[in-house]
C-alpha cells in the first residue's frame, strides 16, 4: 500500500521559512515525478511544483519556494521562503507512477498518489 505522509507544517510569520517534508512509502518513486499542490479555504486545489527530469513551479511561488528530493529517502522536499499570508493553505503531496508528460506534470491528473496534507498558516 502506497502512502505520502507530509510534515513540516505549522505556522511561520510573512517573509519567513518552512520546509516541507512528503515521505513516500509502499513504492519506490525515485525516478517517478513528484509534486506539491496546495489548497486554500474556499479556492480550487493549485499547483505549487514538481520534480521530474526538470523541476516545475507555479507562477505565484517562483523565486521563492525550492522543490527538491532524496531518493535515498524516497522524499521530495518542498523549502519555502520569503511566505505571504497568501500562502496559507493546506499543502498536499503527490506522486506519479506512470510516465508524466510536461503536458499534466502541472496538473492533477498527472498523479496517482495523494498525502492527507499539511496545514501551512502564515500571519501577516
Amino acid at each position: 500500500q502506497v502512502q505520502l505522509v507530509e510534515s513540516g507544517g505549522g505556522l511561520a510569520q510573512a517573509g519567513g521559512s518552512l520546509r516541507l517534508s512528503c515521505a513516500a512509502s509502499g513504492r519506490t518513486f525515485s525516478n517517478r515525478a513528484m509534486a506539491w499542490f496546495r489548497q486554500a479555504p474556499g479556492e480550487e486545489r493549485e499547483f505549487v511544483a514538481a520534480i521530474a527530469l526538470s523541476t516545475y513551479y507555479g507562477d505565484s511561488v517562483k523565486e521563492r519556494f525550492t522543490i527538491s528530493r532524496d531518493n535515498a529517502k524516497n522524499t521530495v522536499y518542498l523549502q519555502m521562503r520569503s511566505l505571504k499570508p497568501e500562502d496559507t493553505a493546506v499543502y498536499y503531496c503527490a506522486a506519479a507512477w506512470g510516465t508524466v508528460s510536461r503536458l499534466v506534470v502541472t496538473t492533477e491528473r498527472g498523479y496517482d498518489y495523494w498525502g492527507q496534507g499539511t496545514q501551512v498558516t502564515v500571519s501577516s
